[in-house]
C-alpha cells in the first residue's frame, strides 16, 4: 500500500496520529473533522495514498465508488436523517488542505456556520 510518510492522513491511518474515527475498514478510514463545518462533518480517507482527485485514474474507481455508497450509510448511523452534503476538493485552487485524497460528508440541522 502507499503512504507518504509527511501526510498527516497517512499518520492517522498507521494510528500514529489519533483521531476521533466512526468507521474503518480494509480500505478506508473514517474521522470527525476537527474543524468542522456542519453539526456532523465526517472525513472519508483512503488508506492508500493519493495526493488528489485530479490524479485519481481508472484503478481507483473501485475505491472512489466505495466512498461514495459509504456516505449515506455513515450519515445515517451518525443519526442524519434531512439530507447531507459531500465534497471532494481538489488542488490548492480547489480548496484542499492536505495532499491525501479525501471527502468530506456533512450534515445536520441548517443553519450551518459555514459552507
Amino acid at each position: 500500500m502507499s503512504t507518504d510518510p509527511n501526510c498527516i492522513f497517512c499518520k492517522i491511518v498507521a494510528g500514529q496520529i489519533p483521531a476521533q474515527k466512526v468507521h474503518e475498514d480494509d480500505a478506508l478510514v473514517v474521522f470527525h473533522d476537527i474543524n468542522p463545518w456542519a453539526p456532523v462533518h465526517v472525513l472519508i480517507v483512503p488508506k492508500v495514498h493519493v495526493a488528489s482527485l485530479a490524479v485519481a485514474g481508472p484503478g481507483h474507481e473501485p475505491l472512489l465508488g466505495r466512498m461514495l455508497a459509504l456516505a449515506p450509510r455513515l450519515m445515517q448511523q451518525l443519526g442524519v436523517t434531512q439530507g447531507f452534503r459531500v465534497v471532494v476538493n481538489t488542488g490548492r485552487d480547489g480548496g484542499q488542505e492536505v495532499d491525501h485524497l479525501h471527502m468530506h460528508v456533512m450534515g445536520g440541522p441548517r443553519p450551518w456556520a459555514r459552507g
